[in-house]
């Protein structure tokens, strides 16, 4: 049975159990519970705090993690990152108060920065040659500016409305994150096999965001052109009809690409389009 660690509380928790809850599988949520029993694949969940589930999944206390590729380069213990989970999305970013005469990177030498990320921080003041002095802050990073503690910032950005509530500006985005599943790196074979069951289930459902299955009747006689018009994931699925000289298309194309799609094919006689959310039939 793997065990995957994944966030106590919060969106991430949300999203790590509605992610889970698409492929099939069933966590019971218990906010009492360290360890859950999961339903419909054999796994237990353990629920932890999302800066402690990178060292947990290194030592091998759970075999898996969802958790921020932020905390993941922060703590930097040696784990395997399996794939992008497509969501949890936000920057780590440098902000100074909007009053600031920002001219460059060059402006926080010398500088007092306030973090909850020091060790990224400081491998990118390294990397471009900033020598500022990093202070550590848990918690209210935003206010170190406004209290005198800082001259300047580098913390989560979502949406930006906490650094403006805070009279701050972002001034350099230094590292995209997003959740991430990852591996201990002494998973043995057993295990190995169990999470590549696990990866396959959750990037059919990743793949199938976006995309539709699209069914029609089409004249035989037109067939090459909605060939053309409807390549699908390799090609489209062609059935016969009863109806003489018709038959029946089924494919699948992505939701940028569908109404231009399906103009040219009602050009070409395609009838009874059917048109479904590939993910809704995943599930």
């Amino acid at each position: 049975m793997l065990r995957i660690a994944i966030q106590a509380k919060g969106r991430l928790n949300e999203q790590s159990i509605d992610l889970l809850s698409e492929a099939g599988i069933r966590v019971a949520e218990s906010k009492r519970k360290l360890i859950s029993r999961a339903e419909g694949f054999p796994l237990e969940v353990l629920f932890l705090r999302d800066d402690d589930i990178p060292q947990a999944v290194s030592m091998g206390v759970a075999d898996l993690g969802i958790v921020g590729l932020n905390e993941v380069a922060e703590k930097g213990f040696p784990v395997e990152q399996i794939m992008d989970l497509g969501f949890g999305g936000c920057r780590l970013s440098l902000a100074v108060p909007k009053t600031t005469a920002y001219e460059g990177l060059a402006f926080f030498r010398g500088r007092r920065v306030a973090t909850s990320y020091p060790n990224i921080l400081a491998r990118y003041f390294a990397e471009k040659g900033i020598e500022a002095e990093i202070h550590t802050i848990e918690g209210s990073v935003e206010i170190a500016p406004a209290v005198g503690m800082a001259d300047g910032i580098f913390d989560i950005v979502s949406s930006g409305g906490t650094l403006i509530s805070n009279g701050l500006v972002e001034v350099e985005k230094v590292l995209f994150s997003e959740a991430v599943l990852i591996a201990c790196p002494g998973l043995d074979s057993d295990k190995r096999r169990e999470t590549e069951q696990l990866t396959f289930r959750l990037n059919s459902i990743l793949d199938s965001r976006g995309m539709k299955y699209v069914l029609m009747n089409l004249p035989k006689e037109r067939l090459g052109d909605a060939i053309r018009i409807l390549p699908g994931m390799r090609s489209p699925t062609v059935l016969p009809l009863a109806q003489e000289g018709w038959c029946s298309i089924h494919a699948v194309i992505s939701q940028d690409q569908l109404w231009e799609r399906i103009e040219r094919l009602k050009e070409i006689g395609a009838e009874g389009i059917l048109i479904l959310a590939l993910e809704n039939m995943i599930r």
